[in-house]
């Protein structure tokens, strides 16, 4: 068999290369394992700490301080509700053979664990 010698192929001047695209819902199921296996808060400090001082205020005024062990454990409790709340809006989605999580399955969720609507 002849050998074929190899050309080199022409550079690209004016054309960029195109750019490499993942398959949708890829890069969100990498972005899950990845926040699946660290221990960080999701819900950043400072504006949940902004939150957690605004309804403090609204409830009652004589509370003003709060120490910072508590605030990180109201925001533990909080995230941990939040993400309870939404595997069972997805086990509803599921249910509903639906992919997509949508707001009647939050509410039905909060109906089925006697969460309270906040308005």
């Amino acid at each position: 068999m002849a050998r074929v010698k190899q050309t080199p192929r022409p550079v690209l001047q004016n054309q960029e290369r195109k750019k490499r695209r993942n398959k949708p819902g890829t890069v969100a199921l990498r972005e899950i394992r990845k926040l699946q296996k660290t221990f960080q808060l999701l819900i950043p400090y400072a504006p949940f700490v902004r939150c957690v001082r605004e309804i403090t205020n609204q409830v009652s005024s004589s509370v003003t301080r709060w120490t910072p062990e508590a605030l990180i454990s109201l925001q533990e409790a909080a995230e941990d509700c939040l993400v309870r709340m939404f595997e069972a809006g997805c086990l509803c989605a599921l249910h509903a053979k639906r992919v997509t999580l949508m707001k009647k399955d939050i509410e039905l969720t909060r109906r089925l664990t006697g969460v309270a609507r906040p308005w």
